[in-house]
């Protein structure tokens, strides 16, 4: 079942911005839809559908910040294709429907070697020290992403500093530790 759309002329020129960007360029976006769905037409129409619905969303909460139109949706129906393609990747790998279930279960060794401890003790040293040498902010940052597992806004929020802020400082933190390591 396909949407058709009214005729060019249907369309009053005080229409929403999104509705008449999404007229003018419904054809060439449902190719392109097409094209990343490899021809699956039912495919296609889910990424439209997902694709306009995140622009709506964009447009509804800040319609001032686009200045291209046509080319947000291009994004966003790549975005989709990668979303989908994505969750279809993860599912294929916890699905792995081509094995058995006591195929190649082999049970965990009870306990590593004296050498595999002792490694594994020097290299918990190390990284303890790393941390006690970051600075306070460095630590909280550390506990916030990495222990507390928060996602960028959160701890963006919590720290009272933008989202890419938060991203730049967690990957210097990042950086710091592995030359720690290094």
């Amino acid at each position: 079942m396909e949407i058709t759309s009214p005729p060019a002329q249907a369309v009053s020129p005080r229409a929403d911005p999104l509705d008449r960007a999404w007229r003018a360029w419904q054809g060439k976006l449902r190719s392109r839809a097409r094209f990343l769905c490899k021809g699956d037409l039912h495919g296609a129409e889910d990424l439209l559908s997902e694709a306009a619905l995140k622009v709506h969303l964009y447009m509804r909460n800040s319609p001032e910040r686009v200045k291209n139109l046509p080319a947000l949706l291009y994004v966003a129906l790549d975005h989709a294709f990668l979303d989908h393609a994505r969750r279809r990747a993860r599912e294929c790998h916890i699905l792995q429907r081509d094995v058995e279930i006591d195929e190649g279960f082999n049970a965990p060794d009870p306990a590593p070697s004296a050498e595999a401890q002792l490694a594994i003790k020097r290299q918990l040293a190390r990284i303890e020290q790393a941390l006690i040498a970051l600075a306070p902010g460095q630590q909280t940052l550390f506990t916030l992403k990495f222990e507390d597992e928060h996602s960028y806004a959160t701890i963006a929020a919590l720290l009272g500093i933008n989202e890419a802020l938060a991203r730049k400082r967690v990957e210097l933190l990042r950086k710091q530790l592995r030359k720690a390591f290094d």
